[in-house]
């Protein structure tokens, strides 16, 4: 009994809740649970934008195969610069900066390529050192996360471990030389 009613009343898998009946359970999408986004989307990105390029793609088609698998801010600068590309426009304007920055390497991305349409230099290389900084700095932040959280956890542990200690480790110490040290000063 006690265990069928954990299961109605505890946060469990859906299709349990479905086979008993219990009609459609709507999951929030990541959206609205406040899930962020993937750190590395936007290195995954520029990886597949330096493969077009590499592969002799021109800068336009590489920028549209590229773009439906960019993160939202560096996909509307990668459909802008080709869109405007295929146009015939000047790389400078293609690549302009995007009016609302988002940081996910489009700023970045932009400048390169305006600097590879002036200088001549091959845009490929560039991108994969672009990708490769995304990537370590994806592991930064990463890695600022978890000494936070070791530094925020410290504190709830403190409190929790640090009456325990007293009470059951000095306490009792304290409490067995008091009663030698007044004992032997009545005696």
């Amino acid at each position: 009994m006690l265990l069928a009613v954990a299961l109605l009343c505890a946060p469990g898998p859906v299709a349990i809740r479905r086979r008993i009946g219990l009609g459609s359970v709507r999951v929030a999408p990541a959206s609205c649970r406040g899930v962020r986004g993937d750190p590395l989307a936007a290195a995954s990105a520029l990886d597949v934008f330096a493969v077009c390029l590499s592969a002799g793609m021109s800068v336009a088609a590489a920028a549209l195969a590229t773009a439906p698998s960019a993160p939202e801010g560096l996909s509307a600068v990668l459909r802008r610069a080709a869109d405007l590309l295929a146009l015939g426009a000047d790389p400078d304007n293609a690549w302009s900066p995007p009016a609302a920055s988002a940081d996910d390497g489009s700023d970045a991305l932009a400048r390169l390529a305006r600097r590879s349409a002036s200088s001549g230099s091959a845009l490929a290389q560039g991108v994969t050192e672009l990708a490769e900084q995304s990537r370590q700095d994806a592991g930064h932040a990463a890695a600022a996360a978890a000494e936070r959280a070791s530094v925020l956890i410290a504190g709830p542990l403190g409190l929790c471990f640090l009456p325990a200690f007293i009470c059951l480790g000095i306490v009792p110490v304290v409490a067995g030389l008091a009663g030698d040290v007044f004992s032997s000063v009545i005696l």
